[in-house]
């Protein structure tokens, strides 16, 4: 299976953040969304970082509750690995788990058109899954 297939199963809406909101209107976004990440881009287009929920915990333990007002830009990881609409999902999902990221941008061309969380890989794994138990036992009955 394409990472573009899980893309037109999921849709390709990215919630994006500019570099200079704050960290807590950061939370506001990963709340109304109920996401664990998000994309930064001054434009939606372009990746400037990416910020997790797991970083704004990490910086809140290191700097104190002062980080809430700060700028996501101080607390983002700017060197984002990406995957593309073409790559296959078994190859994703051995990148996550090595690397240990639970979310990735997908890029096409230099432009930001989508993004695969790891609960998206496991799903898309189940349902291969079932679909080629279906299969062998459509052909068992046979």
């Amino acid at each position: 299976m394409l990472i573009g297939s899980i893309l037109r199963n999921k849709g390709s809406h990215v919630t994006c953040v500019s570099p200079a909101a704050t960290v807590r209107e950061l939370l506001a976004e990963l709340a109304e969304h109920n996401i664990g990440a998000v994309v930064v881009s001054s434009d939606g287009v372009t990746i400037e970082g990416i910020v997790s929920e797991r970083d704004v915990v990490r910086r809140l333990h290191d700097r104190g509750a002062s980080i809430l007002d700060a700028p996501v830009s101080s607390i983002m990881t700017t060197e984002v690995t990406t995957v593309g609409p073409g790559e296959n999902v078994e190859s994703l999902r051995r990148t996550m788990t090595n690397q240990r990221f639970r979310h990735m941008p997908v890029v096409d061309g230099g432009r930001l058109i989508g993004i695969v969380s790891i609960g998206d890989v496991v799903k898309s794994a189940i349902e291969e899954l079932e679909t080629e138990k279906a299969s062998l036992v459509d052909y068992l009955h046979r």
